[in-house]
């Protein structure tokens, strides 16, 4: 044993009060690891919507196929450690990997970089579509191949008398994964909902993806740190190869041996005994038994990881003013990790006890079965939440039609008849209440006392300036979807004779020509002070905003400059505000989070109870698999079937998961519960009888070989003769 080794610990680390200190290098790359993942991943299909300009179906599509590889990933990982590399080489080389794509990601969303005509927006989306794809890609390869890596690599450092320590650093160690992602979703949509940018201020997702990726290089620099102290196992094989090679040969083998004449064998897995030990095939028995009672378990998680999607584009349609706090819509992602802080404990100290006292069975398969009807009333919560919000959205023109809204500009009242409307007449410096639904093309309006064919264009909304020469109206085009990022859009039509000059503290809105109209401003929700100056005059005044709002001012032409000038503005609401309250996610975050702590923390306890001590590997692996095959459902719905309600797709899922539900109770019911060390030792015991029968015969027959011989010795007539 080298000097410096410590005899209570493997490697060079020293010992802390019990504890290697090479943990804390462990437990510090975890915490910056998680916090790099999930602050990434809470703003990421923002970040596709809102900087990339992808719609909703392909950023949710996207978003999902990243989770998807991400599961799929530590299954490689793993493979690479056991068989090749090692864990240390295969944290430190993936690790890399995995810094490289977060700068890389961070990297994407600087618009200033293909920004040409500094508007604010990239004049070549292809290059920051091409970057962050790559970026994806390899933090998919780097935190899933490292995944199954730490946790293992910090269970190594302790030895075998250190079992309570090991118990202690593998809470710590999940401490950390919570902790980290929940500080993140709490620190990156803040660092996201910023402005910033070099010519031009935008949203900072450059921001919001340098904190993550320098949180990663510090995880990567942090464990190289400790590198003298860890004990670093020699890859020892892994078990999954072993594994896929066993039963690829009981398929074979029972394919060449398919004719009749072969007797039957009681397990399709007996067809390898001609060429795998009895044990390892009795395990992987064990094994293919839990994990197909995995078949329908995808369903949960093609719920469950919409959290981060659908939910989060769910909540920038909302009002997120919780009073002293603004919550941004992927900050309601803490939700999750906070329940799950708060339930787990309840579930095990509380719940399962009083259930227990009940008198009622509630064995691992219910738990899990009732966690799939959690997860399915979370998302009828969705749906209902859905259809509140879709009744504060107003109502778009469809593909062939167009809507008007009108203005008069005038001083005097005014008489205008619409196609298939009453005639409205319309006060001075007033507009009408709502917009007019037309068929798009050639309209004649008839505006007082002439005839006006305007030209009105398929799905968009216009506003009709009619000023006091009629024949000089202006159509002025409108939204048509809501305002990004819960901004409110706000513009300023200009009534009067002289230009006016429209500025906030934060905004320059420009100088408005006599009778025409500014471009739209996005403000932020809160107070906004405006600033309207003449040549010599000016007025000041402020309004609230709420959330996803459109205003129009008037300044007529009879406004007047001084304390009360904003009387005199007429304010036209094209979009209402975001009247349902994030606060109504919060009951499907409760489903969502309880359902979890029921299927995913009792799924895998059971998983392990039920398999043999070396094939929890292949259990993990098979459960992450069910989460990326639950991740390429969500694509395909989203991409396929083109709900146009989204209520309605909340509900689809609600409906596809009970169904399965139903499907996995009935499974339950007719699983038997073993116990895997008992059996592996009664087949050991069996074993070693048939070995000992063996041995026993061979003797036998040994014995009455050398009697006979003896005879034929004795015997003259026997012998050789010469």
């Amino acid at each position: 044993m080298p000097d410096n080794m410590d005899p209570k610990s493997r490697g060079t680390s020293k010992v802390v009060c019990g504890y290697p200190l090479s943990i804390f290098f462990i437990v510090v790359n975890e915490f910056c690891e998680r916090f790099s993942y999930y602050g990434m991943r809470a703003v990421l299909v923002l970040y596709f919507k809102y900087f990339l300009r992808w719609d909703n179906d392909l950023s949710t599509s996207i978003y999902h196929t990243f989770v998807a590889l991400c599961y799929l990933t530590p299954i490689l990982g793993a493979i690479v450690a056991d068989s090749w590399l090692g864990k240390f080489k295969t944290i430190i080389y993936l690790s890399i990997v995995y810094a490289i794509g977060q700068v890389a990601m961070a990297v994407s969303a600087i618009h200033d970089i293909t920004d040409t005509d500094r508007d604010g927006t990239p004049n070549n989306m292809t290059f920051h579509v091409a970057l962050a794809m790559v970026g994806l890609f390899l933090i998919a390869l780097g935190t899933g191949g490292i995944k199954p890596c730490v946790a293992a690599f910090g269970g190594d450092q302790f030895n075998e008398n250190q079992e309570k320590q090991r118990r202690t650093f593998f809470s710590v160690f999940y401490l950390c994964i919570n902790g980290g992602s929940l500080l993140s979703t709490i620190i990156t949509p803040v660092l996201r909902a910023q402005d910033c940018g070099i010519y031009s201020q935008q949203k900072c997702y450059s921001l919001a993806f340098g904190v993550p990726a320098a949180l990663m290089v510090v995880a990567l620099v942090v464990f190289i740190v400790g590198s003298g102290m860890y004990y670093k196992a020699e890859p020892q094989g892994n078990i999954m190869l072993d594994v896929c090679k066993c039963i690829n040969f009981a398929i074979a083998n029972r394919f060449r041996h398919r004719s009749k004449q072969f007797p039957k064998r009681t397990h399709w897995m007996d067809w390898a005994e001609e060429k795998y030990d009895k044990l390892l095939i009795a395990q992987i028995k064990m094994v293919l038994k839990v994990l197909f009672l995995y078949i329908p378990l995808p369903m949960f998680w093609t719920l469950f990881d919409q959290k981060g999607s659908r939910w989060t584009l769910q909540a920038t349609t909302m009002d997120g003013n919780f009073g002293l706090l603004v919550i941004q819509p992927d900050q309601m992602q803490t939700v999750n990790p906070i329940l799950i802080l708060t339930l787990v404990p309840i579930m095990d100290s509380v719940i399962y006890p009083l259930i227990k006292k009940c008198g009622l069975n509630f064995t691992p398969l219910k738990r899990m079965t009732v966690g799939m009807v959690m997860a399915a009333i979370a998302f009828v919560c969705a749906a209902v939440v859905q259809i509140e919000i879709d009744k504060t959205l107003p109502t778009f023109p469809s593909s062939s039609q167009s809507q008007v809204k009108l203005l008069n500009m005038g001083s005097s009242p005014l008489t205008v008849t619409l196609p298939g409307y009453e005639a409205q007449t319309l006060s001075p410096a007033q507009a009408s209440d709502d917009f007019f639904t037309l068929e798009a093309g050639n309209v004649t309006f008839s505006i007082g006392s002439t005839l006006q064919n305007i030209t009105m264009d398929k799905k968009q909304r216009h506003t009709l300036l009619i000023p006091s020469d009629v024949n000089q109206w202006e159509l002025m085009d409108s939204l048509t979807e809501k305002p990004e990022q819960g901004n409110n859009a706000i513009r300023f039509v200009n009534g009067m004779s002289k230009a006016v000059n429209v500025s906030t503290p934060e905004i320059h809105v420009g100088l408005i020509e006599p009778l025409f109209y500014s471009n739209y401003s996005l403000m932020k929700n809160g107070k906004v002070a405006f600033t309207v100056k003449g040549d010599t005059q000016s007025c000041e005044f402020s309004r609230d905003f709420g959330f996803g709002s459109s205003y129009v001012f008037f300044i007529p032409s009879t406004f007047a400059f001084g304390p009360n000038c904003h009387e005199s503005l007429t304010v036209m609401e094209d979009i209402k505000p975001n009247t349902a309250h994030m606060a109504l996610q919060i009951p499907q975050y409760f489903f969502i989070t309880a359902g979890e702590v029921m299927f995913s923390v009792t799924g895998l306890e059971f998983s392990y109870s039920q398999a043999p001590n070396n094939m929890k590997a292949v259990l993990q692996a098979g459960w992450l698999f069910t989460v990326a095959i639950g991740n390429f459902i969500v694509l395909i719905v989203a991409e396929l079937a083109k709900i146009p309600k989204q209520w309605a797709e909340y509900i689809l899922f609600a409906s596809l998961l009970m169904a399965v539900c139903v499907i996995f109770s009935i499974m339950a019911y007719f699983y038997t519960y073993i116990d895997p060390s008992e059996i592996e030792a009664q087949f050991r015991k069996k074993l070693d009888d048939d070995d000992d029968h063996k041995k026993q015969q061979d003797s036998d027959k040994d014995s009455d070989k050398d009697s006979s011989s003896s005879d034929d010795e004795a015997d003259p007539d026997k012998q050789t003769k010469m």
